[in-house]
């Protein structure tokens, strides 16, 4: 395991938009790939049936055979499962597999085997366990940011998705999520899949509060989720303003200095200044 200080988070490209094809669909990947999404990530787990994974295996080599300069993140079968190590030896020796989605995390352990392959590694938190060891495997050499299942972790807990409390449970999950990005030094977390694509207002509205958490990004299960989620994730014109004179105001050297009747000091100044760094960042 890593011994990395509490730090800030190491400095990685942006990541807004992930998006989920089934290693089944090969002929999806080239789709994908020119969809606009920052990252896309091949499935080998829940979108392919038991008795169809080796086929999908085999799927994913010969789609990244005719499509040499593609690089793909993958999400391999659970550590728990019989796949797991198949899934790793397709993995191991690929360039055209730029990293690792770990579904269902919950052991160390089964993370720095992952890791040993050399790829960054995304864990999913998808039970208890895994939030309970949320901690350790945050810390765990390789892991470069997190994400969770809020479908999987919502059954695993016993509570309803889609309500209201079945939500506030989830931002428990969220702020762990955070909180341990920062503790550990990984990049913003990523929010959890929506399984509704048709509602683009409402998925701009999910990634917008995802970003006032403190969230990177979001897993995306459909092309038609990209936009709408980097909109949400795009500071709006009006904060950008806000920011761009607090930035102003704070480089006069005044200490009394005020932005819309409001004092400014460090922890504003510094708000600001990521404003407009992910701004930058996202175009």
């Amino acid at each position: 395991m890593s011994s990395r200080p509490d730090a800030a988070p190491r400095s990685r490209p942006g990541l807004r938009s992930a998006l989920f094809v089934p290693a089944n669909r090969p002929e999806r990947i080239p789709k994908a790939l020119t969809s606009g999404a920052d990252t896309v990530i091949v499935d080998l787990e829940d979108a392919v049936a038991g008795n169809a994974k080796a086929a999908a295996r085999r799927a994913l080599l010969d789609a990244l055979a005719a499509l040499p300069e593609a690089r793909v993140w993958v999400r391999v079968n659970a550590p728990e499962s019989a796949d797991f190590a198949a899934d790793l030896d397709l993995c191991r020796d690929h360039s055209g597999i730029a990293g690792l989605v770990i579904p269902k995390a919950e052991t160390p352990e089964s993370l720095i085997r992952a890791a040993s392959l050399g790829r960054p590694l995304m864990p999913l938190i998808e039970s208890a366990a895994g939030l309970a060891a949320l901690a350790a495997l945050s810390r765990v050499d390789g892991v470069e940011r997190l994400s969770f299942g809020a479908l999987d972790l919502s059954v695993d807990l016993g509570s309803e998705p889609d309500t209201e409390g079945g939500e506030m449970l989830l931002d428990q999950t969220r702020y762990q999520l955070v909180l341990h990005s920062r503790l550990a030094g990984l990049a913003p977390p990523l929010e959890t899949v929506l399984p509704a694509f048709g509602d683009p207002e409402r998925v701009e509205r999910v990634a917008r509060r995802a970003a006032g958490m403190g969230f990177g990004g979001m897993l995306c299960i459909h092309p038609a989720q990209i936009a709408p989620v980097h909109r949400g994730l795009t500071p709006s014109p009006d904060t950008l303003d806000w920011a761009r004179r607090v930035m102003a105001a704070a480089a006069q050297g005044d200490d009394a200095a005020q932005v819309d009747g409001a004092m400014i000091d460090a922890p504003v100044i510094e708000r600001a200044r990521r404003l407009l760094a992910r701004a930058a960042e996202h175009g």
